[in-house]
């Protein structure tokens, strides 16, 4: 089958990032990349930063890529059938929108929007489509959630008591195009862009939660750059917390954890590696065998390129729901953050 012709709109740090994963996947050919920046479209990427999986060359090699200078040329490439969005996510709603509307396959890279309003437009956009569409919430690629989430679905921990997931990342001031993570108006500050991997987690581990408590600290730009947060269910599920931030210093290291205790055992994964705790006594270490797909990233592309040509269903490993779901208690605790950490009710539509 021939390869997918991808095209890229952003040459971010996760726009390179998709730009090398698809070049290692026979599945896929990357056949034009649109960036603003001028530096970026012939190939200098000094100036990309990011917070996981190291830095970047001097230089990628853009040869026999078609280079434009907006979204909007990118996406009149007929040539084009599959586009990975990897702008800044203020930036979201109105090309992922003219995507799907141009007749393009859509991954766009996480959060889904700035807000509710602009996710249901994406959404609903991604409905009435007849193209595959999902949104980079990778973690429910990687390789340690997905092991967790099978013993859990295998029942191996029993009954959950409690949850807690983890995302703490260096610093980000003075990363991306015009510093523009460090702007509320245009990334929603690490509560959105960050944290929501694990409001995500929560919702695929846990379910719906019925209200949220949250207290965090904002930074000098009035971004809120930590956050602890309750997730309040009913007397029958878990007691799930979840910490999410970018406060710590730039040579901090960044960290992606989780722990599940269960009747039958507990799950705790972190930068020592996975372990399985059983009551009995026994402790398993979790070894991942090294191959191709090494991160949630390079799993989730792949699956993607599956969807579009038919082989897997994009929205049983994201449903269009949980998208949205997200997105409301992400607002729930952002409210509770500006009342002091009261709890406050999900408001899902």
């Amino acid at each position: 089958m021939e390869p997918v012709k991808v095209g890229i709109i952003g040459l971010g740090f996760m726009g390179t990032t998709h730009l090398a994963i698809h070049r290692s996947n026979p599945k896929s050919r990357v056949v034009a990349v649109a960036d603003i920046d001028s530096d970026k479209r012939a190939g200098d990427i000094r100036k990309v930063v990011g917070n996981i999986g190291g830095g970047r060359n001097d230089r990628i090699d853009l040869t026999g890529i078609r280079v434009y200078e907006n979204a909007a040329a990118l996406l009149a490439d007929p040539e084009v059938e599959e586009v990975d969005i990897c702008l800044p996510t203020y930036l979201h709603a109105d090309v992922a929108i003219a995507a799907l509307r141009a007749g393009k396959h859509v991954l766009l890279e996480k959060p889904v929007a700035l807000d509710y309003e602009q996710a249901a437009a994406i959404v609903a956009a991604a409905r009435e489509s007849d193209r595959c569409f999902t949104v980079g919430l990778c973690v429910r690629a990687w390789p340690e959630y997905r092991r967790a989430f099978e013993e859990v679905a295998a029942g191996r921990l029993g009954k959950i008591r409690s949850a807690f997931f983890k995302r703490f990342s260096p610093n980000v001031d003075g990363n991306g195009w015009q510093n523009w993570y460090m702007k509320d108006e245009l990334s929603g500050g690490a509560l959105l862009d960050l944290h929501m991997h694990d409001i995500d987690e929560v919702l695929y581990f846990c379910g719906r939660p019925k209200a949220v408590s949250s207290v965090g600290t904002t930074y000098k730009t009035g971004i809120y750059d930590h956050v602890f947060t309750l997730y309040h269910f009913d007397a029958e599920t878990p007691a799930v917390c979840a910490e999410g931030g970018w406060s710590a210093a730039k040579t901090a290291p960044f960290e992606m954890s989780f722990q599940l205790i269960g009747e039958k055992a507990t799950i705790i994964s972190g930068p020592t590696g996975m372990f399985l705790y059983h009551v009995d006594g026994a402790v398993e270490k979790v070894e991942f065998e090294a191959g191709s797909m090494p991160t949630g990233w390079h799993v989730e592309i792949d699956h993607f390129l599956d969807a579009v040509r038919g082989r897997a269903d994009i929205r049983k490993f994201l449903p269009l729901q949980d998208i949205l779901d997200g997105m409301a208690i992400y607002e729930a605790e952002r409210r509770s953050l500006g009342e002091g950490g009261v709890a406050v009710t999900v408001d899902y539509r």
